[in-house]
């Protein structure tokens, strides 16, 4: 099992549970107290960024992400 999961759900955000940390882009760490489960907007319409609020509901985001493959990575020169 790996030590964190996430999870993208239709319509709506990013769970992430398990085992991490999240950060700003300037490094510093976010206050989770303890929480081993957040959930990240992908709207962007939440008034509590990055976490979602629900927005996504009240603005009619619309997103379906089924599991693929990717292509390998292209090697650079």
């Amino acid at each position: 099992m790996p030590a964190s999961k996430i999870t993208v759900n239709n319509n709506g955000p990013l769970r992430i549970e398990g085992d991490f940390v999240l950060s700003d882009a300037a490094g510093n760490l976010f206050g989770l107290a303890g929480r081993t489960a957040v959930t990240l907007c992908r709207c962007g319409h939440s008034g509590n960024k990055p976490f979602c609020d629900g927005s996504h509901n009240r603005h009619g985001f619309a997103s379906v992400c089924e599991a693929r493959d990717l292509p390998a990575p292209v090697k650079k020169a």
